[in-house]
């Protein structure tokens, strides 16, 4: 699993365990899914990626976005 992949996988498992908890047990939960969703975007238009640098220092394998 390339970087790319890795970070599309915890993303959307982040948001969908956030909305989840959202939904069972408090609307709070909905900040997660807001800070996820805030970060993919502006690593869109920057690059830049906490997750993905973590990852590289790691060994492992870049991607095409990363």
């Amino acid at each position: 699993m390339c970087i790319d992949r890795f970070v599309m996988a915890f993303a959307g498992t982040i948001i969908l365990v956030s909305t989840i908890l959202a939904a069972l047990i408090s609307p709070w939960f909905l900040v997660a899914t807001a800070f996820v969703g805030a970060n993919l975007l502006q690593s869109s238009f920057t690059g830049f990626c906490p997750l993905a640098i973590i990852l590289k220092k790691t060994g492992m394998r870049s991607g095409a976005a990363f």
